[in-house]
């Protein structure tokens, strides 16, 4: 069943990994209770999206407790946020991985950008469901507390690693300038794919489109190096 439908049944999945629990100094303490619940609440987070799950649904595909929640996380919303972010974190790992595997660095500088925007949308479509609840937290930095420190840490994360893909940047700020235009386009590009991917952009698409600004802004006899400045 499609995690999307209004129709997905009330609960998560369960991580399917039972916790051991022992006695440390008079109290209970849950080992592995904290990686439960990160991966219940991704879980969580897939299946129901960040409004409809409860502090319960996580409890219940952990295998863990009410009382771990605040422990660990000190709240169900500081929970889902770190999850969410460890989610797009191996997204990214995902990407980087593949395009390693392919030798990507060692094509021309075009082909790198349509390689790696053929990469993200074909991860993208494997894991829908983790972009669309991606945006509706963004719905939620003004009522979670915390939550805008923790997506602007993540994003200028993102940044920093979107400027690495072309190894070539002179310096750290023409590399984070690269990341942020990336992320800018990473976030456009998924928004047509999440709403009409029938005519989303392909990786194709966006390559013509980088070639012809080049074109463009090298035969304007106008520009020069220090207008950019």
């Amino acid at each position: 069943m499609d995690p999307l439908s209004p129709g997905n049944p009330v609960g998560c999945s369960p991580v399917g990994r039972p916790s051991v629990e022992i006695i440390f100094y008079g109290s209970l303490a849950s080992v592995g209770h904290r990686e439960d619940l990160l991966e219940g609440a991704k879980r969580c987070l897939i299946e129901k999206g960040y409004a409809r799950t409860s502090a319960r649904d996580i409890v219940a595909a952990s295998g863990t407790n009410l009382a771990s929640i605040g422990y660990h996380y000190g709240s169900k919303e500081a929970l889902l946020s770190v999850a969410l972010i460890e989610a797009t974190r191996e997204w990214g790992d995902e990407v980087a991985a593949a395009l390693s595997s392919s030798a990507v660095d060692k094509a021309a500088p075009l082909e790198q950008f349509q390689n790696f925007w053929d990469e993200v949308i074909t991860r993208f479509s494997a894991h829908r469901a983790l972009w669309a609840v991606t945006f509706e937290v963004f719905t939620q930095i003004d009522r979670v507390d915390d939550l805008r420190a923790r997506l602007s840490d993540a994003m200028e994360e993102a940044r920093q690693g979107l400027g690495g893909f072309w190894a070539g940047a002179p310096d750290e700020e023409t590399s984070r300038a690269l990341g942020s235009l990336l992320q800018a386009l990473l976030t456009g590009v998924i928004t047509q794919w999440l709403v009409d991917p029938q005519r989303a952009p392909t990786g194709r698409d966006l390559t013509l489109a980088l070639r012809s600004i080049v074109r463009i802004v090298a035969e304007d006899p106008t520009t020069r190096p220090a207008e950019v400045d």
